[in-house]
């Protein structure tokens, strides 16, 4: 975990991060051998000659090892003083999975304790369906956890955590916390910059711009980016007197426009965005997932179940290719699998199905609520 600022004082930040930053290519296994396979110089007269795993050539055991799930890795790390040396770094083992091409998906989760308030990050290992802790974010004054903003580079396994708010005085945060999967798996760094204001992260350069001016004082509710457009609302409040305003950033001509009616009165849940559509989780209509048809600027219901009843507010969604993932209070997860059954070769309407696969969270989370969730891939 990194916390970025940036000063007036300073140059702008041009990277994010040590000089290390840039991973490594792709490599073909049976080609480049990955250097898990070359022992350090300690170990090398111990290790001479002794495969990996017995029977295998290395390059077989390696695409095995690689496959192993993090809460194996302590285990298995302690069999030998090879597998020692092959796994005992989380930092090289992300490094070499995404140097063979290995994209497992991961769920995590900023979620607080519904008692003290507690601010903590959980992570789904999709895959093998375990959850995982990682380290506090590095923040020098106490939090709450309302008023931070996450946003996720899935491929890249990055993770970059927004704002946040002082505790005792309700005050804002302007830093930014960057969390990368392949440095950090069970850790966070502390590189320190400062800064006074924040507007658009150029995240492969790891500098900020400014953008135009909205035009109009709104407290985001929920946003979404579509067609290479960023839309923000601020969603409905009680008692409902008032429509909910909202705007639409396009960031070619660096300008802002108000929402369309249909959109941000229809708008009335958690977003995600699959196959190019706007999808919402209703938080006022039986949790019933919607999509949104730009042609008629009107939500169409999706064919299947509402979100199953293990599922309670509030929630947090996120979604990857053509899944959704619902986060609920006690962490349950609901997997929605959106299907279309006429996505090509029809000029019909699209109808959207959705089918639901609840995992359960461990006794251990029952305390915990969700406030943001975010897919990544390591």
């Amino acid at each position: 975990m990194q916390r970025v600022r940036l000063s007036s004082q300073q140059a702008p930040v041009l990277k994010l991060g040590d000089s290390q930053m840039t991973l490594s290519p792709k490599f073909r296994l049976a080609v480049v051998p990955s250097s898990l396979l070359n022992p350090s110089s300690e170990y090398e007269s111990c290790l001479q000659g002794e495969p990996v795993i017995p029977g295998l050539p290395d390059d077989v055991a390696l695409n095995c090892l690689l496959r192993l799930p993090v809460e194996s890795l302590a285990a298995c790390k302690a069999v030998c003083k090879r597998w020692h040396l092959l796994l005992g770094n989380k930092e090289r083992f992300f490094t070499r999975r995404k140097e063979l091409g290995f994209k497992d998906t991961w769920l995590f989760v900023l979620a607080f304790h519904k008692c003290t308030g507690k601010i903590q990050w959980q992570v789904l290992d999709l895959t093998h369906f375990t959850w995982h802790t990682i380290p506090a974010m590095p923040c020098k004054d106490k939090v709450c956890p309302h008023g931070f903003g996450c946003v996720s580079i899935p491929h890249e396994g990055a993770l970059f955590v927004c704002g946040g708010m002082v505790s005792d005085v309700d005050c804002p945060l302007d830093l930014v916390l960057k969390y990368e999967i392949q440095k950090n798996p069970g850790g966070n760094s502390g590189d320190l910059f400062e800064l006074d204001s924040a507007e658009v992260l150029d995240p492969s350069k790891g500098s900020w711009d400014p953008i135009a001016s909205m035009g109009t004082n709104m407290a985001s509710y929920d946003s979404a980016v579509l067609d290479g457009k960023l839309l923000v609302t601020e969603g409905w409040l009680w008692p409902f007197f008032v429509s909910p305003r909202g705007q639409v950033y396009d960031p070619i001509t660096n300008s802002w426009e108000s929402m369309a009616v249909g959109l941000r009165e229809g708008w009335t849940g958690s977003s995600v965005v699959v196959h190019g559509h706007l999808f919402v989780v209703s938080e006022l209509e039986r949790m019933k997932l919607k999509v949104y048809d730009p042609d008629s600027d009107s939500w169409d219901a999706i064919d299947g179940p509402p979100l199953p009843e293990q599922i309670c507010k509030p929630f947090a969604v996120s979604s990857c290719d053509n899944r959704i993932y619902v986060v609920g209070r006690n962490l349950h997860v609901s997997v929605g699998y959106i299907s279309c059954p006429n996505q090509t070769g029809s000029s019909e309407k699209r109808r959207f199905g959705v089918r639901w696969h609840v995992i359960d969270a461990p006794e251990r989370l029952s305390d915990l609520t969700p406030s943001s969730a975010k897919v990544l891939f390591a």
